[in-house]
């Protein structure tokens, strides 16, 4: 009791105490686990997870024209040694193939063997039907239709990518409203925009495969690219479709300037809309200008032979009877 009450003890006593205190402060963060750090590994580990589940699933939907990729090895064999490999590396080619929908390097090269091949196979197999049946009078004639069915085969593959690019714009534009729909609802609800848009993809698979296709590679893109905005650009690069191309401008200024995403989506969801009836309206103002053209080919004459029709039974039957 006599030294708690001496000074010369009590004072190295309190700031020994204090000075423990004051290092066990300084290290107790140390010692606790980062909580913070080990939720971005867990977020990390499960975007990975979901952009490879996300991959694996649009290699198990290819479209039809992939089927054929068992034949690719002998077609790039046959352009490496014909020395026209480069001409499947173009870039403009290869827009307009993943706008169609075929991705990867086989569509590519089929694409360029069929513009190949497509040619002489059409001139000879029309001189053949020509030429197989011995008239052989009309011989620059006959030239002229197999040169022509050379340029049909050559450019019968191009016309078939520009169809199927603008089928599948076409049905983008048609689901994206559902698809936009259904991103504000995810995002209001709190969701961020990867997972909204995985959530979108996964609700549009079995209505709406375009978009839910080209929505699920940009998901898969925003987990594993670097910089958010080169996904968003691919994204509108790949469809195409202006309202794609809205989108894709709102979210790069949303996540630039801050603004709240979920009303950027409104602005663009509601400028859609208003698109559609703008579009609506403009089919249904030319339809009298359109059905002018049938009313005078097919209308007006059945209309005349009908009130016009038994007048002139009767004067013929007046002047067969005089």
């Amino acid at each position: 009791m006599d030294r708690l009450q001496d000074p010369n003890f009590i004072v190295p006593l309190v700031f020994s105490v204090l000075a423990f205190l004051t290092v066990i402060g300084l290290g107790l963060p140390w010692l606790q686990p980062d909580m913070f750090a080990a939720r971005l590994k867990v977020i990390k580990r499960r975007r990975e997870e979901l952009s490879l589940q996300r991959r694996q699933r649009l290699e198990q939907q290819r479209p039809s024209f992939r089927r054929i990729s068992g034949r690719v090895d002998f077609m790039r064999m046959v352009l490496e040694k014909l020395n026209i490999k480069n001409i499947a590396e173009q870039p403009a080619l290869k827009k307009k193939l993943v706008r169609a929908g075929w991705r990867g390097p086989a569509p590519m090269i089929t694409f360029t063997f069929l513009r190949l091949v497509l040619p002489f196979a059409a001139a000879g197999a029309t001189a053949l039907f020509l030429f197989g049946s011995g008239d052989h009078s009309f011989s620059g004639m006959l030239l002229l239709v197999c040169l022509a069915a050379a340029l049909v085969g050559y450019y019968l593959p191009t016309v078939l990518v520009t169809n199927a690019a603008t089928r599948r714009q076409k049905d983008l534009q048609k689901s994206f409203p559902d698809g936009l729909d259904l991103t504000v609802i995810c995002v209001e609800a709190g969701l961020s925009l990867d997972a909204a848009f995985s959530r979108v993809a996964e609700d549009l698979d079995s209505s709406a495969r375009a978009l839910a296709e080209e929505i699920g590679l940009t998901t898969a893109e925003l987990a594993f690219l670097s910089d958010r905005r080169q996904a968003l650009e691919n994204l509108a690069e790949r469809t195409g479709t202006p309202s794609v191309k809205a989108l894709v401008t709102a979210l790069i200024q949303s996540e630039r300037y801050g603004t709240p995403l979920a009303t950027a989506l409104r602005v663009v969801s509601q400028e859609s809309r208003d698109a559609r009836m703008a579009k609506a309206e403009e089919k249904a103002a030319s339809l009298p200008a359109k059905l002018t053209v049938p009313m005078v080919t097919f209308f007006l004459p059945v209309l005349f032979m009908v009130i016009i029709g038994p007048t002139i039974i009767q004067v013929l039957r007046v002047f067969h009877h005089g």
